[in-house]
């Protein structure tokens, strides 16, 4: 059996349970505590008084005569004690009470020949003694307490006060944990939206302990939103750097005589378009400026299906004529088409899969081509990574259609999957919520 564990209650609730179960130990403690020294032990002054009227009521009734002995004990008693007197002690007297009986005896030393006997009464709570001793004659010299030191009453007030100063203590302490705590709640929450909102900074509170984390966190907060707009900068001069030159080659290539090396140059130049865009589109992901707007998905599809049957591939589309949904419309696209080019360039044909389900939009791609190792379905979609020992080698790209694909389909919140078919050939999944 695992040891007791109070982790799943949070720290706060860890806190206030740790000072509840202190303050109702120690509650439970102090009462037992004191219950237990109210049964076997009363005041010294209360011994004291006991001891001064059992040594007066002995010594009146030793010397007095049997008949009036009854009488005298009864003008004896009083509001705290009542006595009595019998011609013989009972045949079992009781003697449980040996601490409060010790007392008595310190005080009044001549009433340890008299065979002391003192017992607690039935009561539930409380401290009334009742006990006789014996007189010189072997007579029986009876008596009770009517007060005790301890009363029902008195107990459960003790009980109320105990219980609504452990609330107070509690509530008290949960507060103050709470208003603790509160900065590194607020920390935690900007933690969280951190890549995925506009920044923001966290105000410095609390302890010494979390204002110096929540000063880390700023300061880390800057140094990436600097680094990202530093890098976005440079692939915004990187891409027209690239992009110019390619263009101009592009320009060149139309003065080329031999047309079999001007196609030959226009496919070179093509590749490197692709890859430069890709790499762009990668490495630009996480600044994407596009805002979620209401798309029809089934246009979308029959859009890029017909596209690439106006090329001359087999692309066939199957679902419905519509189906609306809120999604950054050119991300979807480019991944659409990723996945549509990657179908085609390693099978001969594709099958776009539309279906409008109650919680989600399912789009499946569907290829006739060589799939990939089953070891090496969740890497592939790692970027710059080329599986060209499973396809062909004549790859276009750096190997970052499908980790575009992954990280635009993440960004909608949705769930992207490879597998192979069992007839052949592989299927691509992107299931998308529709909040």
């Amino acid at each position: 059996m695992s040891r007791f564990a109070i982790r799943p209650f949070g720290l706060i609730g860890q806190i206030v349970a740790i000072l509840l179960i202190a303050v109702v130990a120690e509650f439970a403690a102090s009462t037992i505590l004191y219950e237990r020294a109210s049964e076997f032990s009363v005041r010294d002054d209360e011994a004291r008084r006991l001891g001064e009227h059992l040594v007066v009521a002995r010594q009146l009734l030793e010397k007095a005569p049997p008949a009036r002995r009854p009488s005298i004990a009864a003008a004896l008693s009083t509001d705290h004690y009542e006595t009595g007197w019998a011609p013989r002690p009972p045949s079992r007297p009781a003697d449980t009470l040996t601490l409060i009986r010790s007392q008595i005896v310190a005080w009044e030393p001549s009433l340890a020949s008299a065979d002391l006997r003192l017992a607690r009464r039935g009561d539930p709570i409380g401290t009334r003694i009742t006990g006789g001793l014996v007189l010189a004659d072997g007579s029986w010299l009876s008596f009770r307490t009517l007060r005790g030191v301890g009363s029902q009453d008195w107990w459960r007030g003790r009980v109320l006060i105990s219980a609504l100063l452990a609330l107070l203590v509690i509530g008290s302490a949960s507060l103050l944990v709470r208003s603790t705590l509160h900065p590194l709640r607020r920390l935690a929450h900007a933690a969280d939206r951190f890549g995925a909102a506009a920044p923001e900074r966290v105000e410095e509170g609390g302890p010494i302990e979390i204002r110096q984390v929540i000063t880390a966190f700023n300061r880390m907060q800057s140094r990436i939103q600097r680094l990202i707009a530093e890098r976005t900068q440079a692939l915004a001069a990187v891409g027209h750097d690239l992009r110019t030159p390619l263009a101009r080659l592009r320009l060149r290539t139309d003065g080329v005589g031999d047309a079999d090396l001007r196609a030959t140059i226009g496919g070179d130049i093509a590749e490197m378009e692709a890859m430069v865009t890709s790499l762009l589109a990668y490495l630009g992901g996480e600044t994407d400026p596009e805002i979620p707007t209401l798309t029809d998905i089934a246009v979308l599809c029959t859009t890029l299906a017909d596209d690439a049957a106006d090329r001359g591939r087999a692309v066939t589309y199957v679902g419905p004529d519509h189906c609306e949904l809120a999604v950054r419309r050119s991300g979807l696209k480019r991944a659409i088409s990723n996945l549509l080019e990657n179908a085609l360039h390693y099978g001969d044909s594709a099958c776009l899969t539309l279906e409008a389900r109650d919680g989600s939009i399912l789009l499946v791609i569907d290829d006739d081509g060589p799939g990939i190792p089953d070891e090496s379905l969740a890497s592939v979609v790692e970027p710059f990574v080329r599986l060209d020992a499973a396809r062909r080698r004549d790859t276009v790209g750096l190997g970052l259609g499908l980790a575009i694909v992954a990280r635009m389909v993440a960004v909608e919140g949705g769930t992207f999957g490879l597998a192979n078919r069992p007839e052949g050939g592989l299927r691509a999944t992107i299931e998308l919520p529709r909040l």
